[in-house]
Protein backbone atom coordinates (compact mmCIF):
# COMPACT_ATOMS: atom_id res chain seq x y z
CA UNK A 1 0.00 0.00 0.00
CA UNK A 2 3.26 2.17 0.36
CA UNK A 3 2.12 4.25 3.30
CA UNK A 4 4.42 6.27 3.91
CA UNK A 5 4.55 7.52 0.26
CA UNK A 6 0.27 8.12 0.36
CA UNK A 7 0.87 10.06 3.56
CA UNK A 8 3.14 11.84 2.62
CA UNK A 9 1.77 13.17 -0.45
CA UNK A 10 -1.46 13.94 1.46
CA UNK A 11 0.73 16.15 4.08
CA UNK A 12 2.48 18.03 1.15
CA UNK A 13 -0.99 18.91 -0.53
CA UNK A 14 -2.16 20.24 2.74
CA UNK A 15 0.64 22.07 3.30
CA UNK A 16 0.84 23.52 0.15
CA UNK A 17 -3.14 25.00 0.63
CA UNK A 18 -2.11 26.42 3.61
CA UNK A 19 -5.21 24.34 4.96
CA UNK A 20 -25.31 -19.20 14.99
CA UNK A 21 -25.85 -19.46 18.81
CA UNK A 22 -28.23 -16.93 20.02
CA UNK A 23 -27.21 -14.96 23.23
CA UNK A 24 -28.60 -11.59 24.29
CA UNK A 25 -25.30 -9.62 25.57
CA UNK A 26 -24.86 -7.05 28.11
CA UNK A 27 -22.08 -5.26 26.47
CA UNK A 28 -19.71 -2.37 28.16
CA UNK A 29 -21.57 0.35 25.95
CA UNK A 30 -18.67 4.10 25.50
CA UNK A 31 -15.77 2.46 27.25
CA UNK A 32 -12.32 2.93 26.34
CA UNK A 33 -9.32 1.45 27.11
CA UNK A 34 -6.63 2.78 29.04
CA UNK A 35 -4.11 0.58 27.53
CA UNK A 36 -1.09 1.69 25.92
CA UNK A 37 -1.45 2.14 22.09
CA UNK A 38 1.34 3.57 19.54
CA UNK A 39 0.13 7.04 18.46
CA UNK A 40 -0.51 7.69 15.18
CA UNK A 41 1.24 10.84 12.73
CA UNK A 42 0.77 13.95 13.90
CA UNK A 43 -1.03 16.53 11.31
CA UNK A 44 -2.70 19.57 12.00
CA UNK A 45 -6.01 20.83 13.09
CA UNK A 46 -9.63 19.52 13.26
CA UNK A 47 -12.14 20.80 11.27
CA UNK A 48 -15.62 20.17 11.93
CA UNK A 49 -16.54 16.96 9.76
CA UNK A 50 -19.47 17.04 7.46
CA UNK A 51 -22.64 15.10 5.60
CA UNK A 52 -21.37 14.32 2.11
CA UNK A 53 -23.73 15.80 -0.93
CA UNK A 54 -24.70 14.47 -3.90
CA UNK A 55 -22.89 16.05 -6.38
CA UNK A 56 -23.37 14.46 -10.43
CA UNK A 57 -20.43 17.06 -11.53
CA UNK A 58 -17.62 16.25 -9.24
CA UNK A 59 -17.91 12.47 -10.42
CA UNK A 60 -17.94 13.17 -14.40
CA UNK A 61 -16.09 10.38 -16.20
CA UNK A 62 -12.52 12.30 -17.51
CA UNK A 63 -12.86 14.92 -14.93
CA UNK A 64 -8.93 15.24 -14.43
CA UNK A 65 -8.84 17.71 -11.60
CA UNK A 66 -9.84 16.92 -7.63
CA UNK A 67 -11.02 19.38 -4.71
CA UNK A 68 -8.47 18.94 -1.91
CA UNK A 69 -9.50 17.27 0.57
CA UNK A 70 -11.57 20.11 3.12
CA UNK A 71 -11.72 17.63 6.23
CA UNK A 72 -9.45 15.02 6.18
CA UNK A 73 -9.94 11.76 8.97
CA UNK A 74 -6.78 12.07 9.70
CA UNK A 75 -6.77 16.39 11.09
CA UNK A 76 -9.64 14.43 12.97
CA UNK A 77 -7.84 11.93 14.36
CA UNK A 78 -4.76 13.70 15.57
CA UNK A 79 -7.54 16.31 17.79
CA UNK A 80 -9.06 13.71 19.45
CA UNK A 81 -6.89 12.51 22.25
CA UNK A 82 -8.18 9.14 22.33
CA UNK A 83 -8.61 8.32 18.82
CA UNK A 84 -5.17 9.74 18.10
CA UNK A 85 -3.58 7.09 20.76
CA UNK A 86 -5.80 3.87 19.29
CA UNK A 87 -4.97 5.08 15.59
CA UNK A 88 -1.58 3.26 13.70
CA UNK A 89 -2.04 4.65 10.21
CA UNK A 90 1.05 2.79 9.66
CA UNK A 91 -0.26 -0.84 9.83
CA UNK A 92 -0.56 -2.71 7.10
CA UNK A 93 -4.27 -3.30 6.09
CA UNK A 94 -3.92 -6.07 3.36
CA UNK A 95 -1.98 -9.55 3.30
CA UNK A 96 0.16 -9.89 -0.12
CA UNK A 97 3.08 -12.09 -1.26
CA UNK A 98 5.45 -9.85 -0.57
CA UNK A 99 5.33 -9.38 3.21
CA UNK A 100 5.37 -13.57 3.77
CA UNK A 101 8.46 -14.15 5.42
CA UNK A 102 8.85 -17.36 8.25
CA UNK A 103 8.68 -14.82 10.70
CA UNK A 104 5.18 -13.48 9.65
CA UNK A 105 4.34 -17.36 9.93
CA UNK A 106 5.99 -17.90 13.12
CA UNK A 107 3.80 -14.64 14.42
CA UNK A 108 0.74 -15.70 12.69
CA UNK A 109 0.80 -19.17 13.52
CA UNK A 110 0.44 -18.26 17.28
CA UNK A 111 -3.09 -16.31 17.48
CA UNK A 112 -6.17 -18.40 15.95
CA UNK A 113 -8.09 -17.22 12.88
CA UNK A 114 -9.29 -14.32 12.21
CA UNK A 115 -6.14 -13.38 14.08
CA UNK A 116 -3.62 -15.72 12.69
CA UNK A 117 -2.99 -19.06 11.39
CA UNK A 118 -3.17 -21.38 14.69
CA UNK A 119 -4.64 -24.56 13.92
CA UNK A 120 -5.11 -23.81 10.26
CA UNK A 121 -2.97 -26.73 9.01
CA UNK A 122 -2.93 -26.19 5.23
CA UNK A 123 0.24 -24.68 5.54
CA UNK A 124 1.14 -25.37 1.60
CA UNK A 125 -2.91 -23.86 0.89
CA UNK A 126 -2.23 -20.46 2.89
CA UNK A 127 1.49 -20.10 1.25
CA UNK A 128 0.18 -20.99 -2.73
CA UNK A 129 -2.39 -18.65 -1.86
CA UNK A 130 0.11 -15.15 -1.21
CA UNK A 131 2.37 -16.47 -3.72
CA UNK A 132 -0.62 -15.56 -6.59
CA UNK A 133 -0.93 -12.18 -4.48
CA UNK A 134 2.98 -11.58 -5.60
CA UNK A 135 1.83 -7.82 -7.43
CA UNK A 136 2.60 -5.00 -4.92
CA UNK A 137 -1.03 -4.15 -6.05
CA UNK A 138 -2.81 -6.70 -3.97
CA UNK A 139 -0.76 -4.38 -1.48
CA UNK A 140 -3.41 -1.63 -1.78
CA UNK A 141 -6.74 -0.98 -2.38
CA UNK A 142 -6.98 1.68 -5.00
CA UNK A 143 -4.30 1.35 -7.23
CA UNK A 144 -3.74 4.46 -9.20
CA UNK A 145 -6.02 6.54 -7.50
CA UNK A 146 -4.29 6.74 -4.23
CA UNK A 147 -2.72 9.81 -5.77
CA UNK A 148 -6.04 11.44 -5.92
CA UNK A 149 -5.65 14.37 -3.13
CA UNK A 150 -9.31 13.23 -1.27
CA UNK A 151 -10.50 9.52 -1.01
CA UNK A 152 -14.06 9.80 -0.44
CA UNK A 153 -15.79 6.77 0.71
CA UNK A 154 -19.38 5.19 1.89
CA UNK A 155 -19.60 1.98 3.50
CA UNK A 156 -23.08 0.80 3.05
CA UNK A 157 -23.92 -1.85 6.09
CA UNK A 158 -27.55 -3.53 5.83
CA UNK A 159 -29.09 -1.96 8.89
CA UNK A 160 -33.05 -1.68 8.72
CA UNK A 161 -32.44 1.96 9.41
CA UNK A 162 -31.66 2.89 5.42
CA UNK A 163 -35.36 1.43 4.63
CA UNK A 164 -36.69 5.09 3.55
CA UNK A 165 -33.58 6.79 3.84
CA UNK A 166 -33.44 8.44 0.16
CA UNK A 167 -29.47 8.29 0.63
CA UNK A 168 -28.90 6.63 -2.71
CA UNK A 169 -28.36 9.53 -4.91
CA UNK A 170 -25.49 10.56 -1.74
CA UNK A 171 -23.84 7.19 -1.17
CA UNK A 172 -22.74 7.17 -5.13
CA UNK A 173 -21.79 10.59 -5.14
CA UNK A 174 -19.02 9.25 -2.82
CA UNK A 175 -15.20 8.07 -5.38
CA UNK A 176 -15.77 4.55 -3.83
CA UNK A 177 -18.53 2.68 -2.21
CA UNK A 178 -18.05 -0.40 -0.11
CA UNK A 179 -20.74 -3.21 0.57
CA UNK A 180 -20.95 -6.03 2.54
CA UNK A 181 -22.94 -9.52 3.18
CA UNK A 182 -26.18 -9.54 1.70
CA UNK A 183 -25.67 -6.02 -0.39
CA UNK A 184 -29.36 -6.13 -1.61
CA UNK A 185 -29.54 -3.21 -4.55
CA UNK A 186 -32.27 -3.89 -6.57
CA UNK A 187 -35.71 -2.40 -5.73
CA UNK A 188 -33.35 0.03 -2.94
CA UNK A 189 -31.68 2.08 -5.34
CA UNK A 190 -33.10 5.05 -3.99
CA UNK A 191 -32.11 4.23 -0.15
CA UNK A 192 -28.56 2.27 -1.22
CA UNK A 193 -27.50 3.42 -4.67
CA UNK A 194 -26.05 1.45 -7.03
CA UNK A 195 -22.23 1.76 -6.75
CA UNK A 196 -20.53 -0.94 -5.88
CA UNK A 197 -16.52 -0.26 -5.85
CA UNK A 198 -15.80 -3.26 -2.67
CA UNK A 199 -17.15 -6.08 -1.36
CA UNK A 200 -16.79 -7.47 1.69
CA UNK A 201 -17.21 -11.25 3.40
CA UNK A 202 -16.17 -14.16 4.65
CA UNK A 203 -17.05 -17.38 2.88
CA UNK A 204 -19.42 -17.79 5.49
CA UNK A 205 -21.18 -14.93 5.70
CA UNK A 206 -21.36 -14.28 2.22
CA UNK A 207 -22.84 -18.31 1.50
CA UNK A 208 -25.07 -17.78 4.53
CA UNK A 209 -26.64 -14.56 3.17
CA UNK A 210 -27.18 -15.75 0.01
CA UNK A 211 -28.94 -18.58 1.40
CA UNK A 212 -30.59 -16.80 3.87
CA UNK A 213 -31.71 -13.63 1.43
CA UNK A 214 -32.08 -15.09 -1.54
CA UNK A 215 -36.10 -14.33 -1.57
CA UNK A 216 -35.13 -11.24 -0.56
CA UNK A 217 -33.10 -10.25 -3.66
CA UNK A 218 -29.88 -11.12 -2.47
CA UNK A 219 -29.57 -13.74 -5.45
CA UNK A 220 -25.58 -13.28 -6.27
CA UNK A 221 -22.84 -11.43 -5.48
CA UNK A 222 -22.14 -8.18 -6.84
CA UNK A 223 -20.15 -8.28 -9.72
CA UNK A 224 -18.44 -5.52 -12.17
CA UNK A 225 -15.21 -5.27 -13.99
CA UNK A 226 -13.57 -2.79 -11.22
CA UNK A 227 -15.30 -3.94 -8.67
CA UNK A 228 -12.91 -5.68 -6.03
CA UNK A 229 -13.30 -8.10 -3.36
CA UNK A 230 -12.38 -8.22 0.27
CA UNK A 231 -11.66 -11.28 1.48
CA UNK A 232 -11.62 -11.92 5.97
CA UNK A 233 -9.65 -14.44 6.97
CA UNK A 234 -11.71 -15.97 8.89
CA UNK A 235 -10.52 -19.74 8.50
CA UNK A 236 -8.79 -21.44 5.65
CA UNK A 237 -12.21 -21.36 3.49
CA UNK A 238 -11.20 -17.47 2.56
CA UNK A 239 -7.52 -19.05 1.61
CA UNK A 240 -8.44 -21.90 -0.52
CA UNK A 241 -11.75 -19.67 -2.15
CA UNK A 242 -9.11 -17.05 -2.99
CA UNK A 243 -6.34 -19.56 -4.83
CA UNK A 244 -9.12 -21.41 -6.42
CA UNK A 245 -10.99 -17.70 -7.66
CA UNK A 246 -7.73 -16.63 -9.08
CA UNK A 247 -6.52 -20.11 -10.66
CA UNK A 248 -10.14 -19.99 -12.15
CA UNK A 249 -10.58 -23.62 -10.93
CA UNK A 250 -13.05 -25.19 -8.18
CA UNK A 251 -12.34 -25.35 -4.47
CA UNK A 252 -10.27 -28.45 -4.79
CA UNK A 253 -10.35 -29.38 -0.73
CA UNK A 254 -12.38 -28.38 2.40
CA UNK A 255 -15.85 -27.55 2.99
CA UNK A 256 -16.31 -25.78 0.05
CA UNK A 257 -14.86 -28.23 -2.24
CA UNK A 258 -16.10 -28.25 -5.57
CA UNK A 259 -17.42 -24.73 -5.67
CA UNK A 260 -16.36 -22.36 -8.50
CA UNK A 261 -15.09 -18.92 -7.71
CA UNK A 262 -16.28 -17.46 -11.04
CA UNK A 263 -20.10 -18.36 -9.73
CA UNK A 264 -19.99 -15.47 -7.27
CA UNK A 265 -17.17 -13.55 -8.55
CA UNK A 266 -17.82 -13.53 -12.17
CA UNK A 267 -15.08 -15.12 -14.99
CA UNK A 268 -12.03 -12.36 -14.90
CA UNK A 269 -9.84 -14.09 -12.45
CA UNK A 270 -6.87 -11.67 -12.06
CA UNK A 271 -5.20 -11.41 -8.59
CA UNK A 272 -5.66 -7.59 -8.92
CA UNK A 273 -9.44 -8.28 -8.58
CA UNK A 274 -9.21 -9.92 -4.87
CA UNK A 275 -7.78 -8.31 -1.86
CA UNK A 276 -6.97 -10.01 1.36
CA UNK A 277 -7.25 -8.32 4.79
CA UNK A 278 -4.11 -9.07 7.38
CA UNK A 279 -4.61 -11.17 10.57
CA UNK A 280 -2.42 -8.65 12.27
CA UNK A 281 -4.35 -5.88 11.12
CA UNK A 282 -7.73 -7.84 12.34
CA UNK A 283 -5.83 -8.24 15.65
CA UNK A 284 -4.65 -4.74 16.23
CA UNK A 285 -8.48 -3.29 15.29
CA UNK A 286 -10.08 -5.94 17.83
CA UNK A 287 -7.64 -4.97 20.43
CA UNK A 288 -7.96 -1.20 20.01
CA UNK A 289 -11.06 -0.46 19.03
CA UNK A 290 -13.82 -3.76 19.76
CA UNK A 291 -11.99 -5.36 22.54
CA UNK A 292 -15.52 -6.62 23.46
CA UNK A 293 -15.96 -8.25 27.51
CA UNK A 294 -17.36 -11.22 25.77
CA UNK A 295 -13.70 -11.96 24.75
CA UNK A 296 -13.26 -12.97 28.71
CA UNK A 297 -16.27 -15.47 28.48
CA UNK A 298 -17.32 -18.79 27.42
CA UNK A 299 -17.22 -17.60 23.99
CA UNK A 300 -14.38 -15.88 23.72
CA UNK A 301 -13.18 -18.07 21.36
CA UNK A 302 -16.36 -17.52 18.81
CA UNK A 303 -15.82 -13.42 19.32
CA UNK A 304 -14.83 -11.48 16.21
CA UNK A 305 -16.01 -8.04 15.31
CA UNK A 306 -18.73 -8.05 12.56
CA UNK A 307 -17.73 -8.23 8.98
CA UNK A 308 -19.72 -4.11 8.58
CA UNK A 309 -17.07 -3.35 11.51
CA UNK A 310 -14.23 -4.98 10.27
CA UNK A 311 -14.95 -3.44 6.33
CA UNK A 312 -15.87 0.10 7.90
CA UNK A 313 -12.64 0.28 10.15
CA UNK A 314 -10.81 -0.38 6.64
CA UNK A 315 -11.95 2.24 5.08
CA UNK A 316 -11.07 4.55 8.07
CA UNK A 317 -7.73 3.31 7.58
CA UNK A 318 -7.43 4.06 3.93
CA UNK A 319 -9.47 6.40 2.90
CA UNK A 320 -9.23 10.38 3.54
CA UNK A 321 -13.38 10.83 4.26
CA UNK A 322 -15.77 8.09 5.27
CA UNK A 323 -19.33 7.97 5.56
CA UNK A 324 -21.19 5.39 7.32
CA UNK A 325 -24.72 3.85 6.29
CA UNK A 326 -26.94 1.43 7.68
CA UNK A 327 -24.88 1.01 11.06
CA UNK A 328 -26.49 0.73 14.67
CA UNK A 329 -27.16 3.55 16.18
CA UNK A 330 -28.89 4.09 19.71
CA UNK A 331 -32.39 4.13 18.25
CA UNK A 332 -31.69 0.64 16.38
CA UNK A 333 -35.25 -0.15 18.20
CA UNK A 334 -37.03 1.71 15.75
CA UNK A 335 -35.82 -0.16 12.51
CA UNK A 336 -35.84 -3.68 10.91
CA UNK A 337 -33.01 -5.67 11.33
CA UNK A 338 -32.34 -5.35 7.70
CA UNK A 339 -32.99 -2.65 4.91
CA UNK A 340 -34.60 -5.11 2.42
CA UNK A 341 -36.98 -6.87 5.12
CA UNK A 342 -40.48 -6.82 4.01
CA UNK A 343 -41.70 -7.33 7.57
CA UNK A 344 -40.06 -5.38 10.44
CA UNK A 345 -37.97 -7.85 12.35
CA UNK A 346 -36.07 -7.32 15.62
CA UNK A 347 -31.93 -6.90 15.54
CA UNK A 348 -30.79 -10.15 16.73
CA UNK A 349 -27.31 -10.05 18.69
CA UNK A 350 -25.76 -12.87 18.33
CA UNK A 351 -23.02 -14.39 21.02
CA UNK A 352 -19.91 -13.88 18.50
CA UNK A 353 -20.67 -10.30 17.97
CA UNK A 354 -20.69 -6.96 20.35
CA UNK A 355 -23.10 -4.78 18.56
CA UNK A 356 -23.75 -2.64 21.43
CA UNK A 357 -19.58 -2.15 21.64
CA UNK A 358 -20.03 -1.30 17.65
CA UNK A 359 -23.05 1.42 18.14
CA UNK A 360 -20.99 2.87 20.78
CA UNK A 361 -17.78 3.10 18.70
CA UNK A 362 -19.34 4.51 15.78
CA UNK A 363 -20.84 7.14 18.41
CA UNK A 364 -17.56 8.27 19.47
CA UNK A 365 -16.12 8.58 15.93
CA UNK A 366 -18.67 10.61 14.68
CA UNK A 367 -19.13 12.85 17.49
CA UNK A 368 -15.13 13.34 16.98
CA UNK A 369 -15.53 14.27 13.30
CA UNK A 370 -13.45 11.01 12.14
CA UNK A 371 -16.51 9.73 9.99
CA UNK A 372 -19.93 10.91 9.75
CA UNK A 373 -22.70 8.49 10.67
CA UNK A 374 -26.39 8.20 8.93
CA UNK A 375 -28.63 8.93 11.32
CA UNK A 376 -32.70 9.32 11.55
Amino acid sequence: MDLPRRWLFRMLLLIATSSGILFTIYSSVGQRSQESRTPARNIATLRTFFEPKASSSEHRKGKSQRQLCQHPLSLAIQKDQHFRDLFDLSTPVLLWGGLFTQKLWNNLSQHKAPYGWQGLSRKVAIISTLRLLDNPKSAELFGSSKLLSCIRCAVVGNGGILNGSRQGQKIDAHDYVFRLNGAVTKDFEQDVGTKTSFYGFTVNTMKNSLIAYSNLGFTSVPQGQDLRYIFIPSSIREYLMLRSAILGVPVPEGQDKGDRPHTYFGPKTSADKFKLLHPDFIRYLTQRFLKSKLMNTQFGDMYMPTTGALVLLTALHTCDQVSAYGFITNNYQKYSDHYFERDKKPLVFYANHDLLLEAALWRDLHNAGILWLYQR
